[in-house]
């Protein structure tokens, strides 16, 4: 009896061992109640990820922080057109309503009308009446407004420069006082006023043609609305510190949605 126990131990002691063994090694030959996150996950998201890093050819992709009128203004175009545009090709589109990873339509589609600047009739100068009217109150006209390399702009405001134009500043700012004038630097359309921009407060945007944008920020005083048509050198505004810490104007030009320098189209 003594002899046999330890023998009775001993197999069942190896039972044991080999029911583990098979215990053990069941999970990973049949893996079937187990999920492979790392699989799925890559399956599932590589289509979404090419999808959100494709952006169709005439269509912006909404990041944190966008607006409907910041969107309009970085590509060139009138917020009222933009969300035209958007509410014809989607009947459900909120223009103040905006979420990451939409697609907006920033290209007007095909027989879509977009906001022209003013048009001016001039009066012929082999006409006797034009000698009778006062040159200083004509409109001026587009052959004065644009010329190569660029547009003809006339000062927005009377100041000191106080912060050039530079990547991050994006225009120039003029020092002023609350309420002094703020002037449109070139006939055009008001396609913005209003105050959705972070960081621009009360901003006016003027579209002179399908080129050319002019921005004025931090105003106290809007003295026009969207739609209207202003001549060079018209107040629209007064003075303010609407969204910064002092009087001023901030003032941008655009070409083609992109900002750059105004003081070299400045006279």
């Amino acid at each position: 009896m003594t002899k046999f126990l330890p023998k009775a131990c001993f197999l069942v002691l190896v039972g044991a061992a080999v029911a583990l063994t098979v215990g053990c090694a069941t999970p990973r030959t049949k893996p079937a109640s187990v999920t492979d996150r790392s699989a799925t996950t890559t399956a599932s998201t590589s289509p979404s990820t090419s999808v959100s890093e494709s952006t169709p050819p005439g269509y912006y992709r909404v990041k944190r922080g966008d607006t409907l009128a910041r969107i309009a203004l970085d590509h060139g175009q009138a917020p009222r057109d933009v969300a035209s545009w958007n509410s014809a090709a989607n009947p459900g589109f909120n223009p103040n309503i905006i979420e990451i990873d939409d697609l907006i339509l920033i290209k007007p589609p095909a027989g879509a009308k977009s906001s022209k600047p003013m048009e001016v009739k001039v009066i012929p100068a082999d006409k006797p009446d034009a000698a009778k009217v006062d040159s200083s109150i004509l409109p001026v006209t587009k052959a004065e407004v644009v010329a190569e390399p660029g547009i003809r702009l006339s000062w927005p405001a009377k100041g000191k420069v106080t912060e050039e134009f530079t990547d991050k500043n994006k225009g120039i700012d003029i020092a002023g006082k609350v309420g002094e004038p703020v002037q449109a630097a070139s006939d055009g359309n008001v396609v913005y006023a209003g105050n959705s921009l972070r960081g621009y407060g009360n901003l006016i945007i003027i579209k002179h043609d399908n080129t050319y944008l002019t921005a004025y920020a931090h105003n106290s005083k809007l003295l026009v609305k969207e739609g209207d048509n202003v001549r060079k050198g018209q107040k629209i505004a007064e003075m303010g510190d609407t969204d910064t810490n002092s009087p001023k104007l901030h003032f941008e030009l655009r070409v083609n949605g992109k900002p750059v320098n105004p003081t070299p189209y400045l006279q």
